[in-house]
């Protein structure tokens, strides 16, 4: 794993914005809770002003002491020094729902992306939904093929943002089946842990481990010790073979280890079989 200063808040899709708002309080908390300055950053979406004022609404009635909120539409403006000097002085960062593959190309490579790794590096709080979960990691599924069986060929990769490296994730999980396009994705990556996040859930990642929160489940896909796959072998559409895949199910109160690939409970307690 890449070393890692701050805090991640990687949520599935769907989060709470009415009710007790479990995930964005945490993300409010971790950013400083009533000194939190949040920027909310809208280049996923083709509604920004919608989706950046709504944003706005919630984590301002959470507490926020400040939430801006910053819509890139053309990848110059993310060279732009005062948009940069936005990211230097916040304490907390957002990135929306909407398409992964926004983000990356107008973001990838420009100044603002650079302040973003620097922030995350000296301890700002980096959350995303969706498509904002998605961009976190250094390989992110951008398309795939959902609720139909595995197979060889049923997802599409693309660099991310590398936040957080040696996953892919997934989000979304559950609610639109999406098992086999990330069986799919570890089967091309071996080396990478997949993550599936449900909806209103979300992973909060500290140094080599995440803990789950949220009413739905994490599961975790590790590929490393597969003794056999015809990912390489067969067409992409024909049916995908993967023996000694692992997979773990987890839910609010448990939590993973990066490095050691085992889960546990938030306890400390550690949950495999083979500890």
């Amino acid at each position: 794993m890449a070393d890692q200063i701050g805090r991640l808040v990687i949520i599935g899709g769907a989060e709470d914005k009415e009710g007790d708002c479990l995930i964005l309080k945490q993300v409010v908390k971790l950013a400083g809770g009533h000194q939190a300055r949040l920027l909310v950053l809208t280049a996923a979406t083709t509604e920004p002003q919608q989706v950046g004022g709504l944003y706005r609404q919630v984590f301002t009635r959470l507490g926020a002491a400040e939430v801006g909120v910053l819509d890139i539409s053309e990848r110059l403006q993310a060279e732009d020094p005062m948009l940069v000097h936005l990211v230097d002085n916040c304490s907390g960062v957002f990135f929306t729902g909407g398409d992964q593959l926004r983000i990356t190309s107008l973001i990838g490579g420009t100044a603002l992306f650079h302040a973003l790794s620097e922030a995350y590096r000296r301890g700002v709080v980096i959350a995303g939904t969706s498509a904002g979960a998605s961009v976190m990691s250094s390989t992110m599924i951008v398309d795939g093929s959902e609720d139909k069986e595995p197979a060889a060929g049923a997802v599409r990769l693309a660099a991310g943002l590398s936040l957080i490296s040696d996953v892919v994730i997934d989000q979304h999980f559950a609610q639109r089946g999406r098992l086999g396009r990330l069986l799919a994705a570890v089967a091309q990556n071996p080396y990478v842990l997949g993550i599936g996040i449900d909806e209103n859930t979300a992973i909060v990642v500290e140094g080599p481990e995440f803990e789950v929160i949220g009413s739905g489940t994490v599961s975790i896909i590790d590929g490393q010790h597969i003794a056999f796959t015809n990912v390489s072998e067969v067409s992409p559409q024909a049916a995908l073979a993967l023996a000694e895949v692992r997979l773990h199910v987890l839910s609010e109160g448990y939590a993973f280890n990066l490095q050691t690939r085992q889960p546990k409970s938030n306890a400390g307690k550690n949950t495999s079989r083979n500890a």
